[in-house]
């Protein structure tokens, strides 16, 4: 078992029977009293952030994480298919545990975090930034240039994000799949 001194960003932990990752910790010490640790925790069944203290030194239950390279195939009515990028193992996973499912398109890699005793999936996670093509955009219309005007845009995947008004039908454009906002136009 580990100790308090051991929280560190991305350290997948058991608390009250469930499993969360810490998204951000800080060791607090203040003038008077005990030192502490105020955490993030991500719950990693529903995704849920919630906020803990731990007191210093106290034991904390860590969990043994594998991170693997998988690349997504397609999806039915088990699931998301992935195919592991080395042994090219498939598996099929849930949506609920795909922390931005609307970004994905074939051939895209990922990387699903396993439970290392039980080798059960426990989340998948795109990269930050996906490019993706605009399959429909209504056109701009001249004079339309008030600042940080946006206009829907379908893209390859089905789904609609807000774009500037510059961008055109089959143009290339970066997502944040963290946020599921445009960054900007890549050039082909």
């Amino acid at each position: 078992m580990a100790t308090t001194a051991d929280i560190r960003n991305g350290l997948c932990i058991e608390l009250n029977g469930e499993l969360f990752t810490v998204v951000e910790f800080q060791h607090v010490k203040p003038g008077k009293g005990g030192a502490f640790v105020r955490t993030k925790l991500k719950n990693l069944k529903t995704g849920r952030v919630i906020e803990n203290t731990f007191n210093s030194g106290v034991r904390i239950n860590v969990v043994r994480m594998e991170r693997r390279p998988y690349q997504f195939l397609y999806k039915d009515e088990m699931g998301y298919n992935f195919m592991h990028m080395e042994t090219f193992e498939q598996i099929a996973i849930d949506e609920k545990i795909i922390n931005a499912p609307e970004f994905l398109k074939e051939g895209q890699e990922v990387e699903i975090f396993f439970h290392a005793d039980t080798e059960t999936p426990l989340s998948c996670d795109l990269p930050p930034f996906v490019v993706m093509k605009v399959l429909y955009v209504e056109p701009a219309v001249k004079g339309d240039t008030a600042t940080n005007a946006q206009k829907p845009a379908k893209i390859e995947t089905g789904v609609e994000v807000m774009v500037p008004l510059f961008i055109e039908q089959g143009e290339m454009i970066k997502i944040d799949t963290r946020t599921g906002k445009y960054v900007e136009r890549v050039k082909a």
